[in-house]
């Protein structure tokens, strides 16, 4: 529990400087998304965790 804490904290934080440091693109980024139908951004979110999870999972094995 303790590392998805830590985890999720860390996205935010990761976030966060994203935003502070370049808030135009983060804008630019968020008015593009809402072009793109909701299904693909479902997939694509889809994808990502699963590449994520699969790549978490490496490192604990191999490292």
């Amino acid at each position: 529990m303790k590392e998805l804490a830590t985890a999720i904290l860390l996205a935010i934080a990761l976030e966060g400087m994203f935003y502070s440091l370049f808030p135009g693109g983060a804008k630019r980024v968020m008015e593009l998304m809402q072009e793109i139908p909701e299904s693909q951004l479902r997939i694509g979110g889809l994808i990502a965790a699963i590449v994520a999870i699969a790549a978490i999972w490496g490192m604990r094995v191999w490292l």
